[in-house]
């Protein structure tokens, strides 16, 4: 492409010296004509090839020929310097078009570039070299300093930091150790880990973004297609308006002198009119805000699937979030200890080393608050009782651990929680009520103000749709800001409350787990969480946030909101100079050059306008 870019430099210097050739050597008569011809062809050959090629192979009208028409018919009327600066000047717009719109996808695609060629995988006794796509699952990667992470998987060994800034935008690295998730596509900043995977490559996030990002292009919006649809029935417009302004005057003269004194002059305004009614600033510049528009939210960690959803985004009134790992961390942790009579660590101590025979998530959440080593000689007889708790003998301790029905049956009176909502990890000891533990999950950090910037953004209704208890239901929603919530639903339930409210508003849906998928996927615009989301919900959703940061959904609705009006300005621009131009050409008040320049200039002004999406995310 860059060489390609500097042939068309070469041949529009060579087309304009030899132009002004003809005014220092002050040629005329055919010599002037033979090398305004030859200047005319250098800079406007491959015009005048599509030109022909678009006639009579698509039957269609396109900025090509409205170029030809007009610059063949400038040569007729004795206007050859004309038709070579129209030419020139296309020649140039086409030139800074191209530029701008590499240069965009050089960015996209250096933010973009997940793909990894080769990945170190033990076989046996040896290190092997092997393309990502011949390693299957379960199989173990060495991941080395500044390698890529080859395949998604789980560290077994090593601990390291990772640039995340690929998949989630965020500059802040990330650590991980032994037990840890990670995605391919993340860069390893310091010391050599090994991964088992989890996934074959095409299943692995690096690979299916990539994927995404190559077919988003397809997916046109609303405006883009509208502007296509236009562009071919505008083009014949403009031809027949051309010919009236030719035909209309020209008649009129007769009629009244019974001659034709002006053809050529009433050609020149028909010639005029066909090359500043070209659309190429609103051809170029709309595909390249939506696509500039793309890039920019993969910059800050928001994969969109195709230009139709961020137009789809600017329409919502209504969005619907689930809780668990969307609005909160989906991670339980220990919150408090109450009317514990011992020391509350000493409690702590014994229910996780009952704790440990579980796999429950609030087992892990008490094993992670204890945070020592658990000493399994200590503990024996544990059962665990289904929809109860557990039961066992921890440092010669009957440990009782568990909700209220446990302590009910066991005949224990328990004491209610009245400093917060949770759930509760009843602990009787012999028998004895020795308090509870309340374990709840953390809202997510930006939840306040997601809802906060969504309000702000004249957003008219934000709801919560959740399997929960009421109470902890009404206790998020109310900690966060949110208007409405519905508790205790199961996936079918969503489904239907989501069918329900599409019927009356434009809505949008973001979850994060399998039982989301089919909200997600009915909802105007579903978004998934990237991060902790579930494959199913990532694949069906329209937007995916990487890093599960709830934030990014008023910026990818502001973003969102910035394109179509940046869409909206090229084209109100274009269009009104176009007209005013139009109009000036009709009355034979402005010249051909002026004409291709200010549409040039447009075309320009427009390029760059969309090109400022590509930093746009910077100041959301």
């Amino acid at each position: 492409m860059e060489n390609e870019r500097k042939i068309v430099i070469v041949r529009i210097v060579l087309s304009a010296l030899l132009f002004a050739l003809t005014k220092i050597l002050k040629l005329e008569g055919n010599a002037e004509l033979i090398v305004c011809l030859v200047a005319y062809l250098i800079a406007g050959y491959d015009v005048l090839m599509s030109a022909v090629k678009t006639l009579f192979t698509n039957f269609s009208l396109d900025e090509t020929i409205l170029m030809s028409i007009a610059t063949i018919g400038a040569f007729i009327i004795g206007e050859n310097s004309e038709a070579i600066f129209v030419m020139i000047f296309y020649q140039l717009g086409e030139l800074f078009q191209d530029y701008s719109y590499d240069k965009s996808k050089d960015r996209i695609a250096k933010l973009v570039d997940l793909k990894i060629d080769m990945a170190n995988v033990i076989r046996g006794d040896k290190i092997e070299s092997l393309d990502p796509k011949l390693i299957d699952v379960g199989e173990v990667v060495i991941v080395g300093p500044h390698e890529k992470v080859p395949i998604d998987g789980e560290i077994i060994e090593g601990s390291t930091t990772l640039n995340t800034s690929m998949l989630t935008g965020e500059s802040i690295p990330r650590y991980v150790t032994a037990g840890d998730n990670v995605a391919s596509g993340l860069i390893n900043n310091d010391k050599l880990i090994k991964v088992k995977t989890t996934k074959r490559y095409e299943d692995s996030t690096a690979s299916k973004i990539m994927n995404l990002i190559e077919n988003a292009a397809d997916k046109k919006s609303q405006s883009e297609n509208f502007i296509r649809s236009f562009a071919k029935v505008y083009t014949p417009l403009v031809c027949l308006i051309a010919l009236l302004t030719f035909i209309i005057p020209t008649l009129y003269e007769f009629i009244n002198s019974h001659a034709f004194l002006h053809l050529s002059d009433y050609g020149y305004r028909a010639l005029t009119v066909l090359v500043i009614s070209c659309p190429c600033a609103i051809l170029i510049s709309v595909p390249l805000a939506f696509f500039a528009s793309l890039g920019s939210a993969s910059q800050m960690g928001v994969l969109v699937k195709g230009s139709n959803f961020i137009e789809a985004l600017t329409k919502i009134k209504t969005f619907a979030f689930d809780k668990t790992g969307t609005m909160t961390k989906g991670v339980f942790e220990v919150v408090g200890i109450h009317h514990c009579k011992m020391d509350e660590m000493e409690l702590v101590k014994y229910v996780a080393h009952i704790e440990y025979f579980s796999n429950h998530p609030i087992a892990k959440s008490i094993l992670k608050y204890y945070g020592k080593e658990i000493d399994v000689n200590s503990v024996k007889d544990v059962t665990e009782i289904a929809g109860r708790g557990l039961s066992g003998i921890a440092y010669g301790k009957h440990m009782l651990v568990g909700n209220d029905k446990l302590m009910n049956d066991n005949g224990i009176e328990m004491l209610p929680c009245n400093k917060d909502i949770g759930t509760l990890v009843h602990v009787a000891i012999d028998n004895v009520y020795e308090g509870h533990i309340l374990i709840n999950d953390i809202i997510k950090e930006n939840a306040i103000e997601a809802i906060k910037e969504l309000k702000e953004l004249k957003i008219e209704k934000n709801i919560m749709l959740t399997g929960d208890r009421e109470d902890v239901a009404k206790d998020v929603a109310a900690k966060i800001g949110i208007d409405e919530y519905r508790a205790g639903l199961l996936p079918q339930d969503k489904l239907s409350i989501v069918e329900e409210l599409i019927k009356n508003t434009k809505l949008a849906f973001i979850g994060d787990g399998i039982n989301d998928a089919p909200c997600i996927t009915r909802a105007d615009v579903g978004i998934a969480m990237g991060n902790m989301g579930s494959d199913s919900a990532i694949d069906l959703a329209d937007m995916v946030i990487m890093d599960d940061d709830i934030l990014k959904v008023p910026k990818a609705l502001k973003l969102s909101k910035k394109t179509l009006t940046i869409v909206y300005e090229n084209i109100i621009m274009s269009i009104g100079v176009k007209v005013l131009v139009l109009i000036l050409s009709i009355f034979g008040i402005t010249h051909m050059w002026l004409a291709v320049f200010s549409d040039v200039g447009v075309m320009v002004l427009a390029v760059l306008n969309s090109v400022r999406l590509l930093n746009a995310h910077k100041n959301l």
